[in-house]
């Protein structure tokens, strides 16, 4: 929890993968903040373009942290080991903050002692043009598992926690290769509520190749995380019942896409995972 004789308030986790074009306006975007009592942690997941030299070029005002390829949660969960902040607060590198975003959360959290999990609302671009979120994309507060089974609304950029939550709750699956976010936002969000602070103080950037949202097929990974969660004891009975409506909804939804496939065992996985329940 030290740095020196001081006590961070704030560790930074920033997993890259291959995004020399971009990571630098990421890493740039966290020097240029208002509060300044962070660490700034960027993992480097194996890249092999010129992502290396640029993080090298920043010195010691980072700390890059190097492994070979295994996936953004790898990636994240490194950061978490290594971090000594009270707080943690995730940046994607293909996203940007602006200037009072640590601020504003340090400042949430100060008033407010009992929370755990804040998030900020964001700005959307996409293929550098402004867009809005559509309605369904509209961050609730509070307890807010059940409208997060649907899909995901929870932004790793925006979010700022409690360092200890991870203790309780763990941190990102490894085995998931996306949705890794959505999984972790229902194991925290069935137990606490997710507090909001209504202004945009993040630039959420899409439409480029390399997205892992932009990645086909990923109810079958949100179907992973359903399963673990109804499976886990965690949920109240109210909880439980709307998660394995989810859970049934989409174990359909998939099956049918993969019978118009040609994929037949895997239709009767999940059309046989969806009568369990």
């Amino acid at each position: 929890m030290r740095k020196g004789s001081h006590t961070i308030e704030v560790s930074i986790i920033i997993p890259t993968y291959n995004r020399g074009w971009i990571i630098k306006e990421a890493i740039d975007s966290v020097m240029v903040q208002d509060y300044r009592d962070f660490e700034l942690i960027v993992v480097d997941d194996g890249s092999t373009d010129n992502t290396p030299d640029i993080l090298d070029s920043f010195r010691d005002e980072i700390r890059v942290l190097r492994q070979e390829n295994q996936g953004v949660s790898a990636a994240r969960n490194r950061g978490l080991a290594a971090a000594s902040g009270r707080f943690i607060a995730f940046l994607d590198s293909d996203d940007l903050w602006l200037p009072q975003k640590l601020k504003r959360q340090v400042d949430f959290f100060n008033s407010n002692p009992d929370a755990c999990i804040c998030q900020t609302e964001e700005l959307w671009i996409r293929n550098n043009m402004r867009v809005n979120p559509k309605k369904r994309h509209k961050k609730p507060r509070g307890m807010i598992f059940e409208p997060s089974l649907a899909l995901c609304l929870v932004s790793p950029s925006a979010v700022m926690i409690r360092a200890s939550l991870f203790e309780e709750v763990g941190g990102f699956d490894e085995t998931l290769p996306a949705c890794e976010d959505y999984d972790l936002w229902l194991r925290i969000s069935c137990r606490y509520p997710v507090y909001l602070i209504d202004t945009p103080l993040i630039i959420k950037r899409g439409g480029h190749n390399d997205q892992l949202s932009a990645s086909p097929g990923l109810d079958k990974f949100r179907i992973a995380s359903l399963k673990k969660i109804v499976t886990s004891d965690l949920l109240s009975r109210t909880q439980y019942k709307a998660a394995v409506k989810t859970l049934k909804g989409k174990c359909k939804i998939y099956a049918a896409g993969c019978l118009k496939r040609g994929r037949e065992d895997e239709a009767l996985y999940y059309m046989s995972l969806s009568d369990r329940f």
